[in-house]
Formats: C-alpha cells, sequence, structure tokens
C-alpha cells in the first residue's frame, strides 16, 4: 500500500468558525492547532507520510495560500501543489486531483483527507486506512467514518447496512445530513451510524466514470484540464475552463446517489479524530488549564478570576477576566472576538455580517 497510494489534501476554506483567528488569507490548516509547533497541514503531512511518499501527495489549495503551503510543506514536489485559480467545492478539487494521478498513474488507488482536522492515534489512523484501501481495490467507492463519542448535531452521518465494527469493510446504505439531536441520539445508539468526516478511498478510474456518469458538467471540463496538465497548455486550459466547473461537493455529486446504487462501502475509524470545527471544541481538546475556571489556547498571557469555563485564545496582550463563565474570547491584532461557548458554532455569522458590510479586511 505505501508505494501505491496517492494521497490528496484538499488545504481549502477560511475556517470562518475560528475567526478572528482564521481568516480568507491565513486559513486555520496553516495555524499550530495541534497542541505542538505544527501546522494542523503540516500535522496532516507528518501522519501522511508513513503511508504516502511525498511524491504521491498532492495538496489542492487556492492561488492566496499556494505560498503558505509551499513554505510549511518544503519536501513536498512543487508540481504536487494543484492550484485551484477559484474555490469550486469539494468536488471540483477532489476530481481535478483525481484526473492528474489519473494520467500520471492510470488506475491508481486515490485517498482524500482534509488538511485541517486532528488525529491522535496515527498507527490505527494507518491500520484503517489500510483496510479501506482493500475495499477500494475491489472496486468499492469508499468512505473512512468516524465513529461517533456522542450525539453531535454539527456532523452528517453515514448509515452503515449493519452495526459498525473495527476494521470490518460494509455497504453504506446512505449519507445523511446534520440532525436534530434527538435524531443524533438515536444514531449513535443504534450503533449502525458514524461521523462523516470526508474521508475517501477508491480508485481513480472508478471515481471519475462514476463522475463522468452522474455529472458530465463537472467531469467534462475536468478532464480536459487534467489532459494539458504538466504541459505548456496547463495554465492557459486551467483559467480558460475552470470558471466553468459548477459549485459541488463530492458527496451530492457522487457519493449519495453511488450509495443508493449500493456502489459505496464504509470503513469505521476510531483514532482520535476532530475536525476542531470551533473555539469550544480546541477550547476541550488543546486548551491548557490556567485556574480559576480557564483554559487558555496558546502560550500567551492570560489570567482568569472567579470564573467558569471561560476558553481564551491570547495575541500580544494579557487576556484577563473576572466573574464571567462560560466564554470564549479571541484576542488578534486587529479583532477581539467575545461571545458564549454555547454560541461557538454561529460565529461565522459574524463573518457574513461583515462580508455584509464590505469590512473585508476583517476576514
Amino acid at each position: 500500500m505505501t508505494a501505491e497510494l496517492h494521497v490528496v489534501v484538499p488545504a481549502g476554506g477560511s475556517g470562518t468558525r475560528l475567526w478572528p483567528l482564521s481568516r480568507a488569507a491565513n486559513p486555520k490548516f496553516l495555524h499550530p492547532l495541534t497542541g505542538t509547533d505544527r501546522s494542523l497541514l503540516q500535522a496532516t503531512f507528518d501522519r501522511l507520510a508513513p503511508i504516502a511518499s511525498a511524491e504521491n501527495l498532492l495538496v489542492v489549495t487556492g492561488t492566496a495560500h499556494a505560498a503558505g503551503v509551499a513554505r510549511q510543506l518544503p519536501d513536498l514536489p512543487e508540481r504536487n501543489i494543484l492550484v485551484e485559480p477559484l474555490a469550486r467545492d469539494s468536488c471540483a478539487a477532489i476530481a481535478l486531483a483525481a484526473a492528474v494521478i489519473d494520467k500520471r498513474s492510470p488506475g491508481a488507488v486515490m485517498a482524500s483527507f482534509a488538511a485541517d482536522h486532528l488525529i491522535t492515534d496515527t498507527d490505527e489512523f494507518a491500520h484503517t486506512v489500510a483496510r479501506a484501501v482493500d475495499g477500494a481495490l475491489d472496486g468499492h467507492l469508499m468512505t473512512i467514518g468516524i465513529t461517533p463519542t456522542r450525539p453531535e448535531t454539527g456532523y452528517g452521518y453515514l448509515h452503515c447496512s449493519e452495526p459498525a465494527e473495527r476494521g470490518v469493510i460494509q455497504k453504506l446504505l446512505e449519507f445523511k445530513e446534520k440532525p436534530s439531536l434527538d435524531v443524533a441520539t438515536r444514531y449513535v445508539e443504534s450503533g449502525s451510524y458514524l461521523w462523516n468526516a470526508s474521508m475517501f478511498v477508491w480508485r481513480t478510474d472508478v471515481f471519475l466514470a462514476e463522475l463522468s456518469a452522474r455529472r458530465p458538467d463537472v467531469a467534462d471540463p475536468i478532464l480536459a484540464i487534467a489532459a494539458a496538465w504538466d504541459t505548456e497548455a496547463q495554465e492557459s486550459v486551467l483559467a480558460e475552463l475552470w470558471p466553468t466547473v459548477p459549485k459541488v461537493a463530492v458527496e451530492y455529486a457522487v457519493m449519495e446517489p453511488a450509495a443508493a446504487e449500493g456502489k459505496v462501502a464504509t470503513v469505521p475509524g476510531d483514532f482520535g479524530w476532530s475536525d476542531i470545527g470551533d473555539f469550544d471544541t480546541l477550547g476541550d481538546l488543546l486548551g491548557i488549564d490556567v485556574g480559576e475556571g480557564g483554559r487558555s489556547v496558546g502560550h500567551g498571557k492570560v489570567l482568569v478570576v472567579d470564573g467558569k469555563g471561560v476558553v481564551v485564545v491570547p495575541g500580544s496582550r494579557l487576556v484577563a477576566t473576572l466573574g464571567v463563565n462560560e466564554l470564549i474570547v479571541v484576542d488578534t491584532e486587529d479583532a477581539v472576538l467575545v461571545c458564549r461557548r454555547d454560541r461557538a458554532q454561529d460565529i461565522k455569522k459574524l463573518t457574513e455580517i461583515l462580508r455584509e458590510r464590505g469590512e473585508l479586511d476583517y476576514i
């Protein structure tokens, strides 16, 4: 598996639920939110190194982040940084990588893992990927679902054909949207649902055939771009055709309809996964206890007095709280965020308001 597996790391988005720490020009995957000085992107590269060579690892990112990716991953060949002129959602990014890989190594097995997730048990992760590769070699479109640890309303779910067992490949019946708490509780209690972490493994030819059959409006321009890749015509064809590619998630375009036809399988993963989707989660996972009911993310100066459940992301200044509970405080050079922890998922609304007001320098 090690020599032949190709891995794609989509590195896009601005992490709006981690604003103002994460910005469009400096998104969360470039930040050291791993408990070490390694960024999320670098930590992703580190855990993929044992299962795929740098020559077989591709990062798909936007023009604004290409230099940052290259700077943080000096061992990655320059030709393996695929730069999107415009954001076109996950299907376009993953399909472009699949088509380029298929051109360079026809019929290769490919895996896709996000740049901004945290995984603590890298050995178990590698074991789970190996099982997914087995399924891909049998012709399945594979997902790696995450064994749920709680009823979570912030994730989509994968409905398995039977109760999920470690290392067991089984058919995936359907993808489920983010549920209500009652529904999520039923999902977790049944044992037949996994969290959808958008981890995919398949043969490139199998995936591209499914994409061509289901979404030729995506496949046709992507295949034309890939045909010109690594040639002198690459940039001109990319500039001409990329804006014509529809924006659609790979789940909607390929995986959901393929699952309905029995073409998708899954293997459960239990390797300490988190998408670090908001400051509430970040505080629980990586916060350092500063006493008096406070947790600090980072190495700045924090003083919490007579508080409970306070999460502080300090900047260059001292951040002090007095007599407040269950708050998030984020201090950056040009913006300060204060919100209740139970509103952490709603922080992205602030970026939407700033965008509407034309305050683009802050997002």
